[in-house]
């Protein structure tokens, strides 16, 4: 009997064996994930406080769990709570069917999973690019992949869009993602080096200034044609940061709905073989405002429900083409009046 037909006779049977499932989780299980969760958030949370509170409650509310054996929903579980209790929504706890290596410097290595996040499976985040009548752009960005992983498909994307007259950047699907998210910003200034938002680490209680790119590959649409953002409340972290910083620079015309509010930047740290919490260890803070969008989004110019976003947006570009490329807000695109910015900025 030949492999083949042997496989058509098991599945005929119901015999074909099932893929293994995930161990169930054990009362010690749960207990090492709560407790080093729970010291991971006193230690190193961006908030030393609301750190300290979140670990007594974490600890106070594991008992309601004790029934929870399948890993998959324990972790969807704790990450409601988590998040819940804090409003941030990077925190929470996430699972992997295989083994989470664990990296020298204490973090949880997901290598394995950035080509399902990043990876051409969804063209590494660049999901429609399209001309429109009057040589306006249409660029909409689903997430930002890492450099390594995208960063050239992202670059020629952007070097696409630089011919138009007018773009309109879509990020009303990205939930964010990596570095690449400051590369394209640097193709919508007229050159390098603009305030963009830094960032406080409270482990280690510094803080790390940050510049749009002095060069790009190509060629960059530039500082001075018409640029929209489309947003959503599904917009979050890494493509809030785009909006709110060329918004703070009087760059970009933000249209859509206030985004989800995620400023915090996290880390993964591995709590069991299988989980790691996702952990905002630190604060995004914008130079110019001396703020950022946790908690409380991007707000629009024009705020308008996501759906009717791209086309109020259309129409705003074909009029602002026809003035000549005036921008509809009445912001210089050269930015803000640099008198008028804060001596200095709070971090911590």
């Amino acid at each position: 009997m030949t492999t083949r037909l042997l496989a058509f006779l098991l599945l005929l049977l119901g015999c074909v064996p099932a893929a293994a499932a995930a161990p169930p989780l054990t009362e010690r299980d749960r207990a090492e994930i709560v407790a080093q969760a729970a010291d991971l958030l006193e230690r190193r949370y961006v908030d030393a406080a609301a750190g300290a509170r979140l670990a007594a409650a974490l600890r106070a509310q594991a008992p309601a769990w004790d029934g929870v054996a399948d890993p998959a929903a324990f972790a969807a579980a704790v990450t409601a709570w988590l998040r819940r209790a804090s409003g941030d929504g990077h925190l929470g706890l996430s699972h992997s069917e295989t083994p989470i290596p664990e990296r020298t410097d204490g973090g949880a290595d997901f290598a394995a999973d950035m080509d399902r996040w990043y990876g051409p499976g969804v063209n590494h985040g660049v999901e429609r690019i399209e001309r429109l009548d009057g040589n306006i752009m249409l660029l909409e960005l689903t997430v930002f992949p890492p450099a390594a992983i995208g960063g050239d498909v992202l670059a020629a994307a952007m070097n696409v869009v630089a011919q138009g007259e007018a773009l309109i950047l879509d990020l009303r699907r990205n939930g964010g993602g990596a570095e690449t998210a400051n590369l394209v910003t640097g193709y919508l200034l007229g050159e390098g080096g603009r305030p963009l938002s830094g960032r406080y680490d409270r482990p280690s209680d510094t803080a790390h200034a940050n510049s749009s790119p002095v060069w790009v590959p190509g060629r960059r649409f530039g500082g001075d044609k018409p640029l929209f953002i489309l947003t959503s409340r599904r917009t979050f972290s890494a493509a809030e940061a785009v909006a709110y910083d060329l918004q703070a620079l009087g760059r970009a015309t933000i249209v859509g709905e206030v985004t989800g509010g995620g400023a915090h930047p996290y880390e993964y740290r591995r709590v069991h073989p299988h989980f790691a919490l996702d952990l905002p260890e630190g604060r995004s803070v914008n130079p110019i405002t001396g703020g950022n969008w946790q908690g409380t989004g991007v707000r629009p110019d024009v705020e308008v429900p996501a759906a009717e976003a791209l086309d109020r947006a259309l129409q705003l570009a074909r009029e602002a083409v026809a003035r000549g490329g005036d921008d509809p807000t009445g912001r210089s695109a050269a930015g803000p009046d640099p008198r008028a910015l804060p001596s200095s900025a709070p971090g911590r």
